[in-house]
């Protein structure tokens, strides 16, 4: 388990593949994860890269203003439907084609991504729902 905001930044930072790997991989409290976002701004896309970090702390990146970090959260696998939702309406298309490339996407908002203003985001949605795979 990761104890500390300053923790996760060396692990994040190190060259050892094995603390890489724990700041992939570890869970971390919420406190921590608000240490990491609020003293660490530079960090808040490895935040979002954690394969442990918990919806809550999700939904506070969805609303970062870096449209890198929403990318990060739009690729996580775990959203709830609110998040899909949110993400899917994004005002970065980046974002909004992460969302149709996710495999949990809900169908109807992919249904609703195939009608995009951006072609990128309106292709990938149109292949997921006729099949086609990432």
């Amino acid at each position: 388990m990761i104890l500390s905001a300053e923790e996760f930044v060396n692990l994040r930072r190190s060259d050892d593949p094995e603390e890489y790997e724990r700041a992939v991989s570890e869970e971390a409290s919420e406190h921590v994860w608000i240490g990491v976002i609020t003293n660490y701004p530079e960090m808040r896309v490895w935040v979002a890269e954690n394969k442990s970090v918990p919806l809550s702390i999700l939904n506070i990146l969805s609303d970062d203003s870096d449209p890198n970090v929403r990318f990060a959260v739009a690729s996580k696998r775990k959203l709830d439907r609110a998040l899909f939702d949110k993400l899917s309406r994004d005002e970065s298309e980046s974002v909004r084609q992460r969302i149709a490339y996710n495999n949990k996407t809900p169908t109807d908002i992919l249904r609703r991504l195939v009608l995009d203003s951006e072609a990128i985001v309106s292709n990938v949605a149109k292949s997921r729902l006729s099949g086609g795979g990432q």
